[in-house]
Protein backbone atom coordinates (compact mmCIF):
# COMPACT_ATOMS: atom_id res chain seq x y z
CA UNK A 1 0.00 0.00 0.00
CA UNK A 2 2.79 2.79 1.35
CA UNK A 3 5.54 1.53 -1.64
CA UNK A 4 8.93 3.30 -1.00
CA UNK A 5 10.73 6.02 -3.35
CA UNK A 6 14.44 5.91 -3.91
CA UNK A 7 16.25 7.86 -1.17
CA UNK A 8 17.92 10.56 -2.64
CA UNK A 9 15.39 11.38 -5.88
CA UNK A 10 13.22 14.00 -6.64
CA UNK A 11 10.32 12.85 -5.10
CA UNK A 12 12.59 11.84 -2.03
CA UNK A 13 13.30 15.82 -1.74
CA UNK A 14 9.87 17.07 -2.20
CA UNK A 15 8.29 14.88 0.37
CA UNK A 16 11.22 16.14 2.83
CA UNK A 17 10.30 19.73 2.08
CA UNK A 18 6.44 18.92 2.67
CA UNK A 19 7.37 16.95 6.45
CA UNK A 20 10.35 19.89 6.98
CA UNK A 21 7.49 22.25 7.06
CA UNK A 22 4.95 20.25 8.74
CA UNK A 23 7.02 19.27 11.51
CA UNK A 24 8.36 22.76 11.63
CA UNK A 25 4.82 24.37 11.72
CA UNK A 26 4.31 22.21 14.64
CA UNK A 27 7.51 23.10 16.37
CA UNK A 28 6.99 26.64 15.88
CA UNK A 29 3.52 27.02 17.56
CA UNK A 30 4.77 25.06 20.26
CA UNK A 31 7.18 27.32 20.91
CA UNK A 32 5.09 30.35 20.40
CA UNK A 33 2.57 28.73 23.34
CA UNK A 34 4.94 26.74 25.74
CA UNK A 35 8.42 27.67 25.29
CA UNK A 36 9.24 26.11 28.38
CA UNK A 37 7.33 23.01 27.38
CA UNK A 38 4.78 23.45 30.35
CA UNK A 39 1.71 22.85 28.60
CA UNK A 40 2.93 20.24 25.84
CA UNK A 41 0.63 17.30 25.70
CA UNK A 42 2.75 15.11 24.11
CA UNK A 43 4.81 13.30 27.10
CA UNK A 44 7.36 11.99 25.02
CA UNK A 45 7.79 15.69 23.44
CA UNK A 46 7.72 16.70 27.10
CA UNK A 47 10.47 14.29 27.56
CA UNK A 48 12.64 14.81 25.07
CA UNK A 49 12.84 18.96 25.20
CA UNK A 50 13.85 21.16 22.41
CA UNK A 51 17.08 20.00 21.14
CA UNK A 52 16.62 16.04 21.35
CA UNK A 53 13.11 16.29 20.20
CA UNK A 54 14.70 18.52 17.23
CA UNK A 55 16.88 15.57 16.56
CA UNK A 56 14.32 12.96 16.55
CA UNK A 57 11.88 14.87 14.39
CA UNK A 58 15.17 15.41 11.83
CA UNK A 59 16.08 11.68 11.51
CA UNK A 60 11.49 11.33 11.76
CA UNK A 61 11.47 13.69 8.49
CA UNK A 62 14.60 11.94 6.75
CA UNK A 63 12.83 8.09 7.29
CA UNK A 64 9.60 8.64 6.55
CA UNK A 65 10.36 11.04 3.18
CA UNK A 66 11.00 7.88 1.72
CA UNK A 67 7.36 6.49 2.34
CA UNK A 68 4.47 8.93 0.44
CA UNK A 69 1.46 7.39 2.76
CA UNK A 70 3.39 7.65 5.65
CA UNK A 71 4.74 11.24 4.64
CA UNK A 72 1.69 12.81 3.44
CA UNK A 73 -0.46 11.26 6.82
CA UNK A 74 2.48 12.73 9.23
CA UNK A 75 2.42 15.80 7.41
CA UNK A 76 -1.64 16.08 7.43
CA UNK A 77 -1.46 15.56 11.08
CA UNK A 78 1.69 17.83 12.20
CA UNK A 79 -0.03 21.18 10.20
CA UNK A 80 -3.77 20.30 11.79
CA UNK A 81 -1.65 20.11 15.47
CA UNK A 82 0.22 23.29 14.78
CA UNK A 83 -3.47 24.50 14.01
CA UNK A 84 -4.74 23.92 16.85
CA UNK A 85 -2.04 25.05 19.02
CA UNK A 86 -1.80 28.69 17.15
CA UNK A 87 -5.92 28.83 17.82
CA UNK A 88 -4.89 29.50 21.01
CA UNK A 89 -0.51 29.94 21.39
CA UNK A 90 -1.53 33.67 22.25
CA UNK A 91 -3.54 33.37 24.87
CA UNK A 92 -0.81 30.96 26.77
CA UNK A 93 2.11 32.84 25.73
CA UNK A 94 0.13 36.32 26.91
CA UNK A 95 -0.75 34.97 29.81
CA UNK A 96 2.33 32.66 30.56
CA UNK A 97 2.35 28.75 31.00
CA UNK A 98 1.55 28.41 34.57
CA UNK A 99 -1.17 30.79 34.67
CA UNK A 100 -2.87 29.53 31.52
CA UNK A 101 -2.42 26.26 33.08
CA UNK A 102 -4.25 27.04 36.18
CA UNK A 103 -6.67 29.40 34.15
CA UNK A 104 -7.62 26.64 32.22
CA UNK A 105 -7.68 23.67 34.89
CA UNK A 106 -9.87 26.48 36.63
CA UNK A 107 -12.65 26.65 33.99
CA UNK A 108 -12.24 22.75 33.19
CA UNK A 109 -13.49 22.39 36.81
CA UNK A 110 -16.50 24.55 36.64
CA UNK A 111 -17.76 23.37 33.14
CA UNK A 112 -20.42 20.20 33.33
CA UNK A 113 -18.09 17.27 32.16
CA UNK A 114 -20.87 16.45 29.46
CA UNK A 115 -20.28 20.03 28.13
CA UNK A 116 -16.44 19.54 27.90
CA UNK A 117 -16.85 15.92 26.33
CA UNK A 118 -19.50 17.36 23.89
CA UNK A 119 -17.04 20.28 22.66
CA UNK A 120 -14.30 17.54 22.61
CA UNK A 121 -16.38 15.03 20.25
CA UNK A 122 -17.31 17.99 17.92
CA UNK A 123 -13.31 19.14 17.59
CA UNK A 124 -12.07 15.86 16.82
CA UNK A 125 -14.68 14.36 14.84
CA UNK A 126 -15.70 16.66 12.64
CA UNK A 127 -12.37 16.43 11.08
CA UNK A 128 -12.38 12.18 11.57
CA UNK A 129 -15.29 12.54 9.54
CA UNK A 130 -13.67 14.82 6.80
CA UNK A 131 -10.91 11.90 6.80
CA UNK A 132 -13.57 9.33 6.79
CA UNK A 133 -15.06 10.79 3.79
CA UNK A 134 -11.66 10.87 1.72
CA UNK A 135 -10.58 7.17 2.73
CA UNK A 136 -13.73 6.06 1.62
CA UNK A 137 -13.90 8.06 -1.99
CA UNK A 138 -10.10 6.95 -2.19
CA UNK A 139 -10.99 3.40 -2.62
CA UNK A 140 -14.16 3.95 -5.32
CA UNK A 141 -13.51 4.59 -9.13
CA UNK A 142 -16.39 7.34 -8.67
CA UNK A 143 -16.17 11.10 -7.76
CA UNK A 144 -12.01 9.67 -7.56
CA UNK A 145 -10.80 12.97 -8.15
CA UNK A 146 -14.16 15.34 -7.21
CA UNK A 147 -14.02 14.27 -3.75
CA UNK A 148 -10.52 15.31 -2.21
CA UNK A 149 -10.87 18.73 -5.25
CA UNK A 150 -14.08 19.54 -2.95
CA UNK A 151 -12.64 18.66 0.23
CA UNK A 152 -9.36 20.76 -0.67
CA UNK A 153 -11.67 23.45 -1.35
CA UNK A 154 -14.02 23.63 1.53
CA UNK A 155 -10.89 23.49 3.68
CA UNK A 156 -9.51 26.72 1.87
CA UNK A 157 -12.94 28.20 1.97
CA UNK A 158 -12.97 27.67 6.06
CA UNK A 159 -9.92 29.04 6.42
CA UNK A 160 -10.84 32.26 4.17
CA UNK A 161 -14.20 32.73 6.77
CA UNK A 162 -12.17 32.09 9.73
CA UNK A 163 -9.74 34.78 8.96
CA UNK A 164 -12.52 37.19 7.81
CA UNK A 165 -14.93 37.00 10.27
CA UNK A 166 -11.98 36.95 13.29
CA UNK A 167 -10.35 40.17 11.14
CA UNK A 168 -13.78 41.77 11.03
CA UNK A 169 -14.44 41.10 14.77
CA UNK A 170 -11.02 42.16 15.90
CA UNK A 171 -11.70 45.44 13.64
CA UNK A 172 -15.10 45.74 15.26
CA UNK A 173 -13.87 45.39 18.99
CA UNK A 174 -10.68 48.36 18.13
CA UNK A 175 -13.10 50.02 16.76
CA UNK A 176 -15.29 50.24 19.25
CA UNK A 177 -12.50 50.62 22.25
CA UNK A 178 -11.58 53.86 20.13
CA UNK A 179 -14.77 55.02 20.04
CA UNK A 180 -15.31 54.77 23.61
CA UNK A 181 -11.92 55.89 24.99
CA UNK A 182 -13.00 59.55 22.49
CA UNK A 183 -16.41 59.68 24.18
CA UNK A 184 -14.74 59.14 27.81
CA UNK A 185 -12.05 62.05 26.78
CA UNK A 186 -14.76 64.06 25.67
CA UNK A 187 -16.23 64.66 28.94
Amino acid sequence: MDESIPLASRDYFIFVAVLLFSRGMDFLSTWIATPHLVLEGNPIAKWLGWKWGALVNVALVGSLALWPLSAIIVSTASVLVAARNFQSAWLMRSMGEETYREWYVQRMSETPVTLYLSCLAGNTLLPAAIGGALILFSTTRDYVLLVPLGIGVGAIAYSVAVIVFTLLALWRNRRRRTTTFDAEGME
